[in-house]
């Protein structure tokens, strides 16, 4: 299982216009092959941090969705909400 972790800074007055993206696409993005769940978390301190967490049956179930019109399309309206770059990591559970 990969997990995706991507931290993103709004712009303060577009944090209602993210969230009502996030709804619409939440449903979309679990629906597509080899996503078994989308997790938006707020940070704690900072109402303009949002983090999204989601997990993927494995990397090429990731890199499909990312290439799809859906991902283009949901990602190019959430682009122009930034208030800074966002970061993105690829995870894996360590096994200890």
């Amino acid at each position: 299982m990969l997990i995706r972790i991507v931290k993103m800074t709004f712009q303060e007055e577009r944090l209602e216009d993210f969230v009502a993206l996030f709804k619409d696409s939440q449903p979309k993005i679990e629906a597509m092959p080899g996503c078994q769940q989308v997790t938006l978390m707020q940070d704690w301190e900072d109402p303009q941090v949002y983090i999204t967490y989601s997990h993927w049956d494995n990397k090429k179930a990731l890199d499909h969705y990312r290439h799809s019109e859906m991902f283009k399309d949901v990602w190019a309206r959430t682009k122009a909400m930034f208030a800074d770059k966002p970061q993105a990591f690829s995870m894996k559970a360590a096994i200890i």
